[in-house]
């Protein structure tokens, strides 16, 4: 009773249609004689007496059947016998429910052309919890006689249980490959999108890579083929979708605004913006904004602005004082360099609080004689951090003060030199001075990940005292007044103009702080750090509580 005829399930979840004549459909109550024992060379009457001979229509009809039936039933072993590979057929068709989760499964034959059978899967997929989801394929077996038995079997392929299979290939159920989607979210709980933030694309980008398997998403769950190492060759079936993770940042929604706007009319700059009593970073932009992250991971001389760490370690060796006598002439030359001051000026009988807040290059050089060629890279990372590894959250440059000698050594002392820095590590500096204590910048809280963050000493009560002072003249009395000026509160701030060969414009630097934000900005290329940088820092203080 095999023409049309549709066998029920009566306790199982297999069935096979055979819309052919002649195809053969059993029930599955587990009969003796079932589909697995049966001869799978049964002959008809036209069954050729060569046993070399292609299959006989009867031969196609009653081999495909009974090995459609038998794998319908679940009976993988039985359906795998009819093959000339039972071994690999058994792996195969059993991986089906015991990989691929398939659950229930209807074969429907198609009109056999020659050898070869068209059929159509339709199948159930039920993976843990999820509800269970509709597939359906449609696939072809060929009938041949076995050269080797003379036995007429279906010629057993990866491709009969799935035309996209292959050797080496397997279907099967499970998360997706790769890690959850992430939600990059502001400090106060709002999403960060690329599209909002273009300057923030590659920020968000390496934080979701960094930190997904940490977000407490999940993967889609799919039905796919996979390679033997596990990759994903084609995904045939989504169950369900990914769930985001979320991350956490330290940006602050006025204070990235306020970043973002002070570049918006630059070809080239860079800010960032660093809580002094936290670490935390709250607002970071560059110009262009799909362009290098400047503001992170950026490589240049931070000139003058690097004078507060040089002054740091003259209080502290007791070769200067911010109102002690210093001098600032207009020359001085230290290991075969002369070096000079804007303008060649001097100052005449000065501390070194006017130098600092006039910037004066020699002050500082003058005192290369006293200090060992260690010296300034020590005190940089071991009280400013610069130069430690920061675990920021995200792909930083974290400074760098070498160790150099003679003329390298003396201009190093006024940020050229090996020295480089970037608008994050700047702000780390004035932040650093404001607080009195170094906290390493981040901006994904370090609980995530397990990350620890660098550790540095700061600088001493009374250094941080001075270095406040110096900073707060220069900022209102100073080269930093004119970009300071309108701005109320706890304020300090340095300039700086740092030379750079081939340029025909000096690199404007800008660092300092109001209350509880410390801001730094780099404009390349374009001249005095005061009023080209000063204005884009200044900009961002303002958003400042």
């Amino acid at each position: 009773m095999r023409n049309g005829q549709k066998v029920a399930v009566i306790a199982g979840v297999f069935v096979v249609v055979a819309a052919g004549a002649g195809f053969g459909a059993y029930s599955m109550l587990g009969d003796d004689d079932g589909p697995g024992t049966q001869n799978a060379a049964a002959a008809s009457d036209d069954t050729p007496d060569d046993g070399a001979a292609p299959p006989s229509e009867a031969e196609v009809l009653e081999v495909s059947g009974d090995f459609l039936d038998a794998w319908a039933a679940g009976d993988a072993a039985g359906a795998a016998a009819l093959t000339d590979d039972a071994a690999a057929a058994e792996e195969a068709l059993a991986s089906l429910a015991e990989e691929a989760a398939v659950t229930d499964l209807t074969l429907s034959a198609g009109t056999p052309e020659g050898e070869s059978v068209p059929f159509s899967v339709a199948a159930s997929i039920g993976y843990e919890d999820l509800p269970v989801r509709e597939w359906s394929y449609d696939s072809e077996l060929t009938v041949v006689r076995d050269a080797a038995s003379g036995e007429i079997v279906v010629d057993w392929e990866p491709s009969v249980l799935h035309p996209g299979l292959d050797e080496g290939l397997r279907i099967e159920t499970g998360p997706g490959e790769g890690l959850p989607p992430v939600t990059v979210l502001d400090a106060e709980g709002g999403e960060l999108t690329a599209a909002a933030h273009p300057t923030l694309a590659h920020v968000l980008e390496d934080i979701a890579g960094r930190f997904a398997a940490h977000a407490g998403g999940s993967p889609a769950v799919v039905t796919r083929i996979a390679d033997a190492e596990g990759g994903t060759v084609e995904e045939l079936l989504e169950l369900a979708e990914p769930v985001p993770g979320e991350v956490p940042t330290t940006i602050v929604p006025a204070i990235q605004a306020a970043a973002e706007a002070a570049v918006a009319d630059k070809d080239r700059a860079a800010v960032v913006a660093v809580q002094p009593s936290t670490g935390a970073i709250q607002g970071l932009a560059n110009a262009p904004a799909d362009g290098f992250d400047t503001a992170l991971q950026g490589s240049y001389a931070p000139g003058s602005t690097f004078k507060i760490v040089t002054a740091g370690l003259l209080i502290d060796e007791g070769l200067a004082s911010a109102g002690a006598k210093h001098p600032c002439p207009k020359y001085f030359e230290h290991g075969g360099w002369q070096f000079q001051n804007l303008d060649k000026f001097e100052i005449k009988d000065g501390t070194f609080a006017d130098s600092f807040a006039a910037s004066c290059n020699t002050a500082f050089i003058s005192q290369a004689p006293e200090l060992s060629d260690e010296a300034l890279g020590d005190y940089a990372r071991d009280v400013f951090g610069l130069g430690l590894t920061w675990s920021v959250g995200v792909a930083t440059l974290d400074g760098a003060v070498p160790t150099q000698s003679l003329a390298q050594m003396a201009a190093s002392l006024i940020g050229q030199g090996g020295v480089r820095m970037n608008p994050m590590t700047m702000a780390s500096v004035s932040a650093t001075v404001k607080s009195g204590t170094f906290r390493q910048p981040y901006l994904v809280p370090a609980g995530i990940g397990g990350r620890e963050l660098a550790t540095a000493t700061g600088p001493s009560a009374a250094t941080a005292e001075e270095l406040r002072s110096l900073m707060h003249r220069t900022a209102v009395g100073g080269t930093a007044a004119e970009a300071m000026s309108g701005l109320d509160g706890d304020i300090g701030a340095k300039t700086g103009s740092a030379e750079v060969d081939g340029q025909d414009k000096p690199n404007a630097w800008f660092t300092g702080y109001r209350n509880d934000l410390a801001v730094a900005a780099v404009v390349p290329d374009s001249g005095h750090g005061g009023s080209n940088a000063g204005p884009v820092v200044a900009q961002v203080l303002a958003a400042a509580p």
